[in-house]
């Protein structure tokens, strides 16, 4: 397995990061997950731009797009797989060992990994902590992810593949790494960006393809929506058969079947929408 490590290809087995990298010591590094199908990845340019936004809202250079489509490339080539989960990881590069960011520049790193298609249909749970809508990194893809491996491990206990926040006015607001759609009166819904969530590729993708509606929904809304599904990187558009107890047995419901007919044709005409 070869990776992209600060300038060029090198082997997993050898590459090496500082200890005093600042993504490692305080979390201080954002990144990109993309789905890569036979060697192109999906998204590029929406998952770049993202990156510069993260980038600038941490205080950290903007990330060099050519170098990091260079990497990307390079390291699907030297990985083919059919399905491939594509990071890239750009940190605050080595520093001291507190809040403090050195001066050596960023670290850029980019590898891939095999991936399977997820299934059609999903369990999810809420959870009780809150995603804080008003957060100095509210809205940016960090590394601090902490807050979502509790959570994910919570989902996992009860049986579910991903764990729903609410804000802190109640409000809901995303997964640990998704976006939730629901579905009211035949009309698709998902909570703005407003609410605190990441502003999710797919979920953008979902937004100008189907016409959904950006809504401040309650976390309640879970109890009664028609449908609700999921969308990332990697799961595209999901259905959800069931909501903590709440079973819906006809998952994927009508409206949520034809938005992932439409996705997949959508994104299978322009792998750079």
């Amino acid at each position: 397995m070869k990776i992209w490590l600060d300038g060029g290809l090198q082997d997993m087995e050898s590459a090496r990061v500082s200890v005093f990298d600042h993504g490692l010591t305080v979390g201080d590094g954002i990144f990109e997950t993309m789905k890569a199908v036979d060697g192109r990845p999906f998204a590029l340019t929406r998952h770049l731009d993202r990156l510069t936004r993260s980038a600038r809202g941490l205080g950290l250079p903007d990330p060099d797009h050519d170098e990091v489509r260079r990497a990307c490339a390079a390291v699907l080539e030297a990985n083919p797989m059919p399905l491939g989960r594509l990071r890239v990881t750009y940190t605050g590069g080595h520093g001291p060992l507190g809040s403090d960011r050195g001066e050596h520049g960023p670290t850029l790193v980019v590898a891939v990994g095999e991936t399977v298609r997820r299934p059609d249909t999903t369990a999810v749970i809420t959870v009780p902590w809150t995603r804080n809508e008003r957060g100095a990194v509210t809205g940016l893809k960090t590394t601090s992810y902490a807050e979502n491996v509790v959570a994910l491990a919570r989902a996992h206990e009860q049986g579910a593949s991903e764990a729903l926040f609410g804000n802190t006015v109640g409000e809901l607001c995303e997964g640990t790494g998704s976006n939730v759609f629901v579905v009211l009166d035949g009309q698709i819904h998902t909570p703005p960006v407003t609410s605190g969530c990441l502003a999710g590729i797919t979920r953008a993708l979902v937004v100008e393809w189907t016409g959904a509606k950006e809504t401040d929904l309650p976390l309640d809304v879970l109890e009664r929506a028609e449908e609700v599904f999921l969308t990332s990187t990697l799961r595209d558009v999901q259905a959800v058969h069931r909501v903590d107890g709440r079973e819906l047995a006809d998952a994927p419901g009508p409206v949520t079947a034809k938005v992932m007919r439409v996705f997949e044709e959508r994104a299978g005409e322009d792998l750079d929408p």
